[in-house]
């Protein structure tokens, strides 16, 4: 009879003796059957190591049948380099122990070695006495191969990884959420000037000018999750400073948890000595020096533009070029003119200073590109004309008073000329009439 023809099990309700000699049988059967349909091996051995039960489970995966093992010692199954293996074992089962999901080899009838994975309890008998142990095992060979496949492609991938961090010439870091180095390259070592070693695990904010600024750029990244162009100046061991710009992400496990903070820091030393050379320059000119946005506002002044304005930069930069004139929309005009044509020359406008003087002056300017050609604003250069167009003024005002004293001459001339040409005339009437009267008396013979 199977175990599906077997009468059901009785229970308290059929008043039955639930420890009576068929219902232990019908439980053995029932556990016997459970042992011999499993996949996995389940063997019982004795404290000594000798095998006393095997399923089929276990034919299946070492290839011995049960009557080729039972009576045999456990270590048949041991391949070279483990025979301390099963020794080691049984003492820890002598001690009550249990061993779970252990991962070990074992050597098949064919000679084949194969990957385990072993959960070991002790066997004990009605007095509790421990007479010998139950193993569990599952073949886990197919497994192991396609986790040395995983593994080998994430040891291709990792150094991979690590090849393109060690060859970028920028200083990269990890960081951990409280804030220490997890891992640096190559760069990151020669910009601070201390070993790999001694830089992880401790704070990343150490290696800075301002260790505040730095820990708050990482703590700003674990909040939105990146940082861009975030200035800081690392400070090697023996004292030189680099000005970097720091570009960091978040980094996050497999499960989408974030776990640290990748940090590229580009040195920026040149750039920021060459800005500070330019900044140098604009700021030795005695005139006006602008840059203006697509839109009109201004984005940087020199000292001579705040001069000129009584207006200091923080209040200059982001309002409207075009404030600062007697004439707004003539700025505008020309500013916008700039932008289509990418330049004016001496461009006439009169800047009002916030206590009402005014400035003549004329604008040179043209627009300015980034790296990629594209137009970001108009710099714009001014020149104070207000002494030169005063001496135009006087010098208009002297030659109008000189034409009006020329004018005046002339007139004095013409009428001094007219008197001279009657002079002229009443002499030759009376030259004319003295010959008149001189002819009368010679024909009157007087």
């Amino acid at each position: 009879m199977s175990i599906h023809e077997r009468k059901p099990l009785p229970t308290t309700d059929d008043n039955v003796n639930l420890f009576s000699e068929e219902l232990i049988e019908d439980r053995m059967f029932l556990l016997a059957s459970i042992v011999e349909s499993s996949d996995d091996a389940i063997i019982t051995k004795t404290s000594q190591g000798i095998i006393t039960s095997w399923n089929s489970g276990a034919e299946k995966i070492y290839g011995y049948s049960a009557q080729e093992v039972i009576g045999k010692p456990i270590s048949i199954l041991i391949p070279p380099g483990h025979t301390d293996e099963v020794p080691a074992i049984l003492e820890r089962i002598k001690r009550a122990e249990s061993i779970h999901h252990y991962e070990t080899t074992r050597k098949r009838k064919d000679g084949e070695i194969i990957h385990i994975s072993v959960s070991i309890s002790p066997v004990k008998d009605r007095e509790g006495q421990i007479i010998g142990a139950s193993t569990i095992a599952r073949d886990i060979t197919a497994d192991m191969a396609t986790r040395r496949d995983a593994e080998e492609k994430l040891s291709a991938a990792s150094q991979y990884a690590r090849s393109l961090i060690e060859s970028s010439l920028d200083p990269l870091v990890t960081i951990s959420a409280n804030g220490k180095i997890t891992d640096v390259n190559e760069a990151t070592i020669k910009v601070t000037g201390v070993a790999r070693e001694q830089l992880i695990g401790t704070d990343f904010s150490n290696y800075f000018t301002e260790p505040e600024k730095a820990r708050e750029g990482y703590q700003e990244v674990f909040a939105r999750g990146f940082v861009t162009d975030y200035p800081l100046t690392i400070r090697h061991n023996e004292g030189r400073l680099t000005d970097v710009l720091y570009n960091a992400s978040v980094y996050k496990d497999t499960r989408g948890n974030v776990i640290g903070v990748f940090a590229a820091a580009r040195d920026v030393t040149l750039q920021k000595q060459a800005s500070q050379y330019a900044r140098s320059l604009i700021e030795s000119s005695l005139d006006p020096l602008v840059t203006i946005s697509g839109n009109g506002k201004i984005t940087d002044v020199n000292e001579a533009t705040i001069k000129v304005t009584g207006v200091p930069r923080e209040q200059l930069i982001g309002t409207d070029f075009s404030n600062y004139f007697t004439e707004p929309e003539k700025a505008r005009e020309g500013y916008q003119q700039v932008f289509a044509r990418g330049f004016v020359t001496d461009y006439p406008l009169t800047i009002r200073h916030k206590d009402g003087r005014l400035t003549d002056v004329l604008y040179n300017a043209s627009v300015y590109k980034d790296t990629r050609g594209n137009v970001i604003g108009v710099f714009a250069a001014a020149r104070d004309v207000t002494a030169r167009k005063k001496a135009e003024e006087e010098l208009a005002e002297q030659r109008r008073r000189e034409l009006e004293r020329l004018a005046d001459l002339e007139k004095f001339q013409r009428l001094t000329v007219g008197r001279e040409l009657k002079m002229v005339e009443l002499k030759k009437e009376i030259e004319a009439l003295k010959r008149e009267i001189e002819e009368l008396r010679r024909n009157s013979g007087l």
